[in-house]
């Protein structure tokens, strides 16, 4: 059982579950769900907090950066950025699930 710091890094590690209509067909489907992940995680923090969090087994993890993209601003018509993201998809063993309604 984790103790209260640990579930406060695993917290700051598993930042918010994605939801859309792609990542909630995958968890239907794949067992995969989608979260947004604290940059500097590497897969084994995350397998640990996703195990701790939700009590359930991680069979496999896998990670992507996503750029920000450009976007025009109003004023003056100038360029700005959104923020760089991390994504993690991660497939759950048979049998278990993860209820994104009461997580987001």
């Amino acid at each position: 059982m984790p103790t209260p710091d640990q579930l406060n890094e695993y917290r700051n590690i598993i930042r918010a579950p994605i939801i859309t209509e792609k990542s909630m067909m995958q968890a239907e489907v794949e067992n995969k769900y989608h979260f947004a992940v604290h940059p500097d995680a590497n897969k084994i923090q995350i397998r640990n907090a996703i195990e701790a969090l939700f009590n359930v087994r991680v069979t496999k993890v896998n990670t992507l950066n996503v750029k920000g993209k450009t976007r025009r601003r109003s004023y003056r018509h100038r360029a700005g950025k959104t923020a760089l993201q991390k994504k993690a998809i991660v497939t759950l063993a048979p049998g278990d699930q993860i209820d994104l309604i009461e997580v987001a």
